[in-house]
């Protein structure tokens, strides 16, 4: 899957995305806003995110009818220029207008929590809609800094709020979600987060990551006296942040400065290796047999949303066992019982629901390595009707462990 660039945009007085603000006083520069979402879009991005009020740590909101002023002109202007808008708001009136404008998406960072008409909203428009995690507000979010364990503490909430936009009435095909590095973390919280992104894509819904110019790159980049980079001198690092959640199949990268993310993406494509090269190549210098079952299939209710194990879904499994030594007598004790092997299987996807298709194929590749007469298995499980936005044909995660 490409990962996405969403350029920022932001129509406000106190940006640090832009040289000059696009906001005086009450005063917007329509033109240079355009302007600027345009350039954005020649460097790579691939969404123009929108926004009318600053959130950064300590700020204060702006009027409803303010921000209306500031973002929906450029919304308009820059949706019929034929650029894919996102509007980062969290009033239900702005984005409403702002989809009736023609935005494609709503960018929410309280995760539809701020206003009541929001969820309502964001049914009804039919756009994709990105659910941010966060605690409190910009004024006082890193009081609420307090995990005892990050990704399992972001993961819960981030899956309670999909759970209430669901009964709201918008369909999972539309949601991404976003641990809102920053809103209420610690640097240490972030790093976190950023480490365990294959988990984060492994809950089945398209994710989004905004690191760019954030303060916790400032301090990682913090000169001899301990101060922290300033925020034009944090593009190297974020777009180095964006290279590797390409890499680990995120579905877009928020960032200020669009161009080095964008050939950083560029490079880690190109790098992409194609294909199972890794294993092929291990399978080819183990001296004794392999054995190979495809599309073992069992319906199981495995998946982090109250949805999935609710209603359950056909998971399929692919396994590869080594044998240690090649048969040579032509008997079923020198090699493995194909069908035990897939009723095991069998079991296991149908047994005890869990979290993420990475346990499964982690319990069950320890499970076929401590059963039968294996020096190594690997395992992959497929989801092949994991809820996301993106039309895809599977979604799947390999485990391998040997002896």
């Amino acid at each position: 899957m490409r990962t996405n660039v969403m350029g920022i945009l932001n129509v406000t007085s106190d940006s640090f995305a832009e040289s000059t603000p696009l906001v005086t006083g009450d005063v917007v520069d329509l033109d240079a806003a355009v302007a600027r979402g345009m350039a954005l879009a020649d460097a790579g991005a691939d969404i123009i995110d929108v926004g009318g009020e600053s959130t950064r740590p300590g700020a204060q909101r702006v009027p409803e009818d303010e921000e209306l002023a500031r973002v929906l002109p450029v919304v308009r202007a820059l949706a019929a220029e034929g650029l894919h808008v996102s509007i980062d708001t969290t009033r239900a009136a702005v984005a409403g207008a702002c989809v009736d404008a023609g935005a494609a998406i709503i960018n929410d960072v309280s995760g539809g929590t701020a206003d009541p008409g929001m969820l309502s909203v964001m049914a009804d428009s039919g756009v994709q809609v990105v659910l941010m995690h966060r605690r409190g507000e910009s004024s006082d979010m890193y009081a609420q800094a307090v995990y005892a364990d990050p990704l399992a503490e972001v993961c819960a909430e981030l899956a309670r709020a999909v759970d209430a936009a669901v009964a709201a009435g918008v369909s999972t095909e539309r949601i991404v979600i976003d641990p809102g590095l920053g809103f209420a973390k610690t640097p240490e919280h972030n790093w976190a987060l950023l480490r365990a992104l294959p988990t984060l894509v492994s809950l089945g819904l398209p994710v989004l990551i905004g690191a760019s110019r954030k303060r916790f790159l400032g301090e990682l980049l913090a000169g001899a006296d301990g101060s922290p980079r300033a925020e034009g001198g944090r593009d190297h690092a974020t777009a180095a942040v964006s290279a590797l959640c390409a890499a680990a199949g995120v579905w877009a990268v928020r960032v200020h400065e669009v161009a080095s993310t964008a050939d950083a993406l560029a490079v880690g494509a190109a790098m992409r290796p194609i294909g199972d090269d890794a294993v092929h190549t291990r399978a080819l210098m183990t001296h004794g047999a392999t054995i190979r079952l495809s599309g073992i299939e069992a319906f199981g209710r495995h998946g982090v949303f109250d949805f999935e194990r609710e209603h359950g879904q056909q998971f399929t499994v692919d396994a590869q066992l080594w044998l240690p030594h090649a048969p040579q007598a032509d008997s079923l004790h020198e090699t493995i019982d194909y069908s035990a092997v897939a009723a095991h299987i069998e079991r296991l996807i149908a047994g005890e629901p869990v979290n993420l298709i990475e346990t499964l194929a982690e319990s069950a590749a320890a499970e076929l390595l401590s059963t039968y007469s294996c020096s190594r298995v690997a395992v992959t499980v497929h989801k092949p009707h994991a809820p996301m936005a993106a039309v895809f044909g599977d979604v799947s995660v390999t485990v391998e462990r040997s002896r």
